[in-house]
């Protein structure tokens, strides 16, 4: 059974002068992959990774080339065109995709971008987009714990920091007062389970400050006081956005290395500096 919006492997089973044919099984029938998508050397009888979609004329068309998001992606999309029925998004493919105006929730600008999620319209059987994200986020309790890595998607400020799609499925929060760094809507990286609450609300930070990634950081401090002669003008009474500023790291966990290396006796904490304990 093809699956319309993702990647599929299928075999090929025609050539023709404009491309190749795909087996899509018993109901969609043979799919099409137009030549300038066609890898050198394919031949009938070849299983290829294909891309599903509807062309201009509404047909299944495959392409070997990977769009920027897929059906069930939350994605960052730019507005290529706008017409009288929407707006027309690019996410890398040949024909752009569609997000129908009562799926904005604000009018749609071209060149502007937006965090939409990626569906089969159940009525026309069409790949489109939406802006009205919430409905999609997942309800149940994420499977996390406490220092989890994940991968989120920054989507929109709010007066407690930030809100991200995590791993493509669940809300979480970014806490203004625990963002050591630059971050706008759109943006896609790593980040860490500080708590998944009761009512399924997830808690992110963006540095693990596990005892692990304290113990790592440990080692990292260590190194560069040696490489600053023994000296560094840094403490546990630096603030916060200094040390993030050096070390990319948040207080906690600068504080944290710095206990440690301080109970095995290889530095001493003065008021405004660390050095090196001498001899080590």
């Amino acid at each position: 059974m093809i699956d319309l919006g993702k990647m599929n492997t299928l075999q090929v089973v025609k050539e023709v002068d404009f491309g190749m044919y795909l087996d899509g099984g018993n109901v969609a029938g043979e799919i099409l992959l137009p030549a300038k998508y066609v890898p050198e050397e394919c031949k009938i009888g070849d299983m290829l990774p294909v891309f599903i979609y509807l062309d201009s004329e509404e047909r299944l068309v495959a392409t070997t080339e990977t769009p920027k998001a897929m059906v069930g992606d939350f994605a960052y999309l730019e507005v290529a065109w706008v017409n009288n029925f929407g707006a027309f998004l690019d996410w890398g493919l040949l024909k752009d995709l569609f997000v129908p105006f009562r799926e904005q929730k604000m009018k749609m600008l071209k060149g502007k971008k937006y965090i939409v999620y990626v569906h089969v319209d159940d009525e026309s059987y069409r790949i489109v987009a939406t802006a009205k994200i919430d409905r999609y986020i997942c309800q149940e309790i994420p499977p996390y714990k406490e220092g989890d890595a994940v991968q989120i998607l920054i989507w929109q400020k709010t007066d407690l920091g930030f809100k991200a799609i995590v791993d493509n499925q669940f809300q979480g929060l970014l806490y203004d007062n625990q963002i050591f760094q630059p971050l706008v809507t759109g943006d896609s990286l790593t980040a860490y389970i500080s708590q998944v609450r009761e009512d399924g609300k997830i808690d992110l930070i963006l540095q693990n400050t596990g005892w692990r990634h304290s113990e790592e950081f440990a080692e990292t401090l260590l190194r560069y006081i040696r490489e600053n002669d023994g000296h560094i003008l840094f403490n546990d009474k630096s603030s916060a956005d200094d040390i993030y500023a050096e070390f990319h790291v948040s207080k906690k966990t600068f504080k944290k290395a710095a206990g440690e290396l301080f109970k095995k006796r290889l530095i001493l904490i003065g008021k405004n500096d660390i050095t090196l304990v001498s001899g080590e």
